[in-house]
């Protein structure tokens, strides 16, 4: 099997070479044959990948250990689970998962504009094409994924135990799904350049594929976030790691592009910033893979020096250099044809939007480059940390806030100081009594206090873009209230979905807001002893061990009081794995609506322990608040079904709401 995925990746990197360029030569020369030539190179090669990704785990399963991947990422103990994710764990056996994943999407788009959009899609191809050349290429000469020991070793070295999680079965694929997912719109942008077709059409084209692509990695994002918060024992889930960071910039950049082609669609403006955009986080994505694989910035996500480091580097200049000198080549056919009226605006809303993103984005880069930078200059790499982000983003952070309540209050093309002061009353009025009544409450920080009133700001101005809408249904066409929420999601799915991932955000605001209240304390205590932190009172019953053929796991029991009442039963563990030096960590945490009660077992003897015990203030709205954001793009890309003919009652609604 193993010479059947080796053939099968050096046939599919030719195969991409061929499609690549038989469907520029087919477009230039006009001749269809060739452009359905290179369609059928380019499906062959989604074939011939998945081809050699069975082989590769067909490899893992039957533990094939003289594969080189085979023995360093498997072995004989390892759970059939973990067996297939070490498909993707290593960097040979990603980048044949990215290969793989790209293709797909190729034939996908293909199948989807076999009738439309036939001037753009050999362009299209040819761009996919190169780039999955360039991955492909990569797995022949580089790192191929089935080179092969010269001796079969009796047992493999196995998956690294901290990457033996859940998590681990659901956040890279996540990540990759998101990160590959970007390259159609940058596709079909790259193609709208050469071919000067710089309408709006290639925007609604791969609108649904951008909003895909942003969900997947904003799950992956969410996903790593809490794999991070349960499995590496330290009580938090973003540390602004390079890789975190990585992962990070293409979602915050993305988030800005989705916003900002709503006003090329509505008011053909900002086509310059819509290609700057999607360049940008395609780029992004490279720059990523080019962080985990470099070696140059130390991150326990990261591959480890690579030989591999310079080859992204040389082909994101290339891909820059070949965007850039095509978007300033088309400068003057993306002007504008109308132009901001108003500084206050939803146009103007939504550039502010664009700088404050790009703000954020510039920030993470600047931060994560920072210690090669300043080790080039100075020969000492100075580590940037959370201190310079979360200084440095807050504040923007905050605006963006501010900017998603106020948003729904502004109208098109221009609204007056006077009516937008009317519109904004209420909810400030609202935001500032609640603020009041949290200082009342004891939270004294001003940025929580700030942070808080925004949400609540922003929560009420979404709750009134609902209720309004909604009455004015039940008022004009005597639908009932629930009937009439209903209809009006269903009328503007893509409207209101987006207030609903708006809802989530702010979640996601309030959770982080709750960092300022972490508690913190680490205790040594005998068997039967208890301790307090906060509300809670733990008792230590004592330690069991469990030996597996695989590891060793040694579990402390601790039974958890809230005010004298029992509520849990925590069981906080070590492992080690056979074959490793250190033991992992495996958490315990009490999940209430309100807090996390977050035990660590840092150490132990015969009759005692030591515990490192934390209580998390809100974290679980952190998961919700992903989850709503997953339900309301699940709504912005449900189909429209609304009736062409529409009632005069409805129209006037329509325009009402």
């Amino acid at each position: 099997m193993s010479e059947i995925g080796l053939y099968s990746i050096l046939i599919a990197m030719f195969l991409a070479a061929y499609s690549s360029f038989t469907a520029v030569v087919g477009i230039k020369s006009r001749r269809g044959e060739m452009i359905a030539s290179a369609e059928n190179a380019a499906v062959a090669v989604f074939g011939l990948l998945s081809l050699a990704s069975v082989a590769l785990i067909y490899a893992l399963i039957t533990r094939d250990f003289q594969i080189e991947y085979v023995a360093k990422y498997s072995n004989r103990s390892l759970s059939t689970v973990y067996t297939l994710a070490a498909f993707y764990a290593g960097q040979k056996g990603s980048l044949l998962f990215w290969g793989w994943f790209l293709s797909l999407y190729t034939a996908i788009v293909i199948f989807q504009n076999r009738r439309k959009n036939r001037e753009l899609l050999p362009w299209v191809l040819a761009v996919m094409m190169a780039i999955n050349f360039f991955f492909i290429f990569l797995m022949v000469f580089v790192t191929n994924p089935f080179e092969r020991l010269p001796y079969t070793p009796l047992d493999g070295q196995g998956l690294n135990p901290m990457l033996q999680n859940p998590g681990m079965i659901f956040h890279p694929p996540t990540l990759f799904l998101g990160y590959v997912g970007f390259t159609v719109p940058f596709a079909f942008a790259l193609a709208a350049l050469i071919t000067g077709q710089l309408g709006d059409d290639w925007i609604k084209t791969t609108r649904k594929w951008t909003v895909i692509s942003w969900l997947f990695l904003a799950a992956g994002n969410l996903l790593g976030m809490e794999w991070a918060y349960v499995e590496l024992g330290w009580g938090g889930y973003w540390a602004w790691d390079p890789v975190e960071n990585a992962s990070f910039m293409p979602w915050i950049v993305g988030t800005a592009y989705l916003h900002s082609v709503m006003i090329q669609e509505k008011r053909d403006m900002l086509k310059v910033w819509n290609m700057v955009l999607i360049i940008l986080t395609f780029l992004l994505t490279i720059f990523g893979t080019f962080i985990t694989r470099s070696g140059l910035i130390a991150s326990v996500h990261s591959f480890g020096e690579s030989s591999l480091g310079w080859m992204f580097l040389v082909f994101l200049f290339v891909t820059l250099i070949i965007s850039v000198g095509l978007l300033i080549y088309r400068l003057p056919d993306l002007r504008s044809k109308n132009q901001l009226d108003s500084l206050l605006s939803r146009e103007s809303s939504f550039l502010y939007n664009n700088l404050l993103f790009v703000g954020i984005a510039f920030t993470v880069f600047w931060g994560t480059l920072f210690p090669i930078i300043s080790e080039a200059v100075r020969g000492v790499k100075i580590t940037v940390g959370p201190p310079f982000y979360n200084a440095v983003i807050t504040p923007i952070a905050l605006t963006l806030l501010f900017l998603m309540g106020v948003c729904p209050l502004i109208a098109w093309r221009k609204t007056t100081l006077k009516n937008f002061c009317k519109k904004i009353f209420f909810p400030a009025v609202i935001s500032a009594a609640g603020a009041a009544l949290l200082y009342i409450l004891q939270i004294r920080s001003f940025l929580v206090l700030i942070t808080l009133a925004l949400c609540i700001f922003v929560s009420i101005n979404l709750f009134l873009e609902f209720f309004n809408g909604m009455r004015t249904r039940h008022t004009l066409l005597q639908e009932g209230y629930l009937r009439a929420l209903w209809n009006l999601v269903a009328r503007n799915k893509r409207r209101y979905g987006g207030h609903i991932v708006h809802f989530g955000v702010v979640l996601l605001f309030v959770a982080m807001s709750g960092n300022a209240f972490n508690v913190e304390k680490q205790v040594t205590v005998n068997k039967g002893e208890s301790f307090k932190i906060k509300q809670y009172i733990l008792k230590y019953e004592g330690l069991a061990e469990y030996p597996t053929a695989g590891k060793d796991r040694v579990v402390a029991s601790l039974t958890v009081f809230n005010d004298d009442k029992k509520v849990a039963v925590l069981s906080p563990e070590k492992v080690l794995f056979r074959g490793q030096e250190q033991p992992t960590t495996e958490v315990a945490i009490h999940i209430t609506l309100k807090e996390d009660l977050y035990v660590i077992l840092a150490g132990y003897g015969k009759d005692w322990a030591t515990f490192k015990v934390l209580v998390n203030p809100l974290v679980v709205w952190l998961w919700i608040g992903g989850v709503i954001m997953a339900l309301g793009t699940v709504v912005v890309m449900l189909p429209d079904r609304r009736k062409r003919k529409q009632s005069k009652s409805e129209d006037s609604c329509a325009e009402a709401t």
